[in-house]
């Protein structure tokens, strides 16, 4: 177990913020969590601490979301998340941070900069090809660094979902998915006494976060709701590309 008084500093912020993004932006907002909580220890230590937490907060979202789901969307996503999970499994020891976290960012800044700056384009639905790619990115990311939000962003933002139903959709996908990723986690070892016991002294943020999240979201308009998840996928994108370089360099 944790005991470094730095590591629970920046944890506490870091599991309110990751809650709020649960509860009413869809998971973007929690894409800073584990880099604010790798600050005080191994990146791979904060994934695993975070997981139990994560799937905890899901279960808080979906009992306040679970009206408003797109499951088609749902149906079209969770085969490549699956695929997206076991190539993460096998990567998670082999392959370089700096490479998924460039990718990632730099695909995150550019979806924004074509929505910004493009012409108005009318709400498209996505296909099955579409929900295949951006599934397995998110399965990917999602298990590798919990920032699945932003490749899962980038196939339903284009949809143009009222606002209770894109977050509904992301509640259950990520709840889904975080499921799915006890599985690899349990095998390299990740979910060991040490990291749960640290996760349990975290357990009761995980309403609260989720709480002012679910009021954020059934307060702001559906404009500024999609705004936010737009700037908040473009600081992610920024991040991680920054994270990549400083990685590589």
């Amino acid at each position: 177990m944790i005991t470094d008084p730095y590591f629970y500093l920046v944890a506490v912020p870091a599991v309110l913020i990751y809650g709020i993004g649960k509860g009413g932006l869809g998971g973007a907002l929690g894409v800073v969590a584990v880099p604010l909580i790798s600050l005080t220890t191994h990146p791979s230590t904060a994934a695993a601490v975070l997981l139990p937490l994560l799937c905890l907060m899901d279960l808080f979202a979906v009992a306040w979301h679970h009206r408003h789901v797109c499951w088609r969307q749902i149906r079209q996503i969770i085969p490549g998340a699956l695929l997206g999970v076991a190539l993460a499994g096998l990567l998670m020891a082999r392959a370089p941070t700096w490479l998924l976290t460039g990718f990632i960012g730099i695909a995150s800044i550019l979806f924004c900069l074509h929505h910004w700056f493009s012409p108005p384009v009318p709400a498209r639905a996505g296909g099955l090809g579409q929900g295949t790619l951006w599934g397995t990115l998110t399965g990917l990311f999602s298990t590798t660094i919990h920032a699945g939000g932003a490749p899962a962003s980038m196939y339903l933002l284009p949809q143009q979902l009222e606002k209770r139903l894109l977050v509904g959709t992301m509640a259950v996908l990520f709840a889904l998915i975080n499921l799915m990723k006890l599985v690899p986690y349990a095998l390299l070892g990740q979910l060991n006494p040490g990291n749960l016991q640290t996760a349990l002294m975290l357990v009761p943020l995980v309403p609260v976060g989720v709480w002012l999240g679910v009021w954020l979201v059934r307060t702001a308009s559906q404009r500024l709701i999609y705004r936010l998840c737009y700037g908040l996928l473009f600081l992610s994108g920024l991040h991680f590309l920054q994270l990549s370089l400083r990685s590589w360099w």
